[in-house]
């Protein structure tokens, strides 16, 4: 994976300068889809790049979202309700890479299902 790219994406994702102040995410970002690597995958794989980064962007919006719902009032602090469309859209968006990058990573979910020669009654 390029970092260079990975900010790159991640500034074109967010709207936000790669700064360092992002590069936690960033890093982050990159540290989650090497876990996610399956062994025969290509690390240089350019669809890696773009995980990474919409996994940054969408690290970033969550957090944003958290600051965005609670608003300060003369009474003190009040939740509100409204929706963070950034945050969908983030997720919309990482939902989309990881479909893009499928046959690079593992899927993220397991199902266990168990049989039995035990008739239910």
């Amino acid at each position: 994976m390029n970092i260079e790219s990975i900010k790159t994406l991640f500034e074109l994702f967010s709207g936000e300068e790669a700064s360092e102040k992002y590069m936690p995410l960033i890093t982050l970002s990159v540290i989650e889809v090497e876990k996610m690597l399956l062994p025969e995958a290509d690390p240089s794989d350019i669809r890696l790049d773009f995980l990474c980064a919409s996994f940054a962007n969408h690290k970033l919006q969550q957090v944003n979202s958290a600051r965005e719902r609670s608003e300060y009032t003369s009474a003190g602090k009040l939740l509100t309700t409204s929706q963070n469309t950034a945050l969908k859209f983030a997720e919309n968006l990482l939902h989309d890479h990881m479909n893009l990058c499928a046959e690079l990573i593992k899927e993220k979910t397991f199902v266990f299902m168990g049989f039995s020669d035990i008739k239910e009654e």
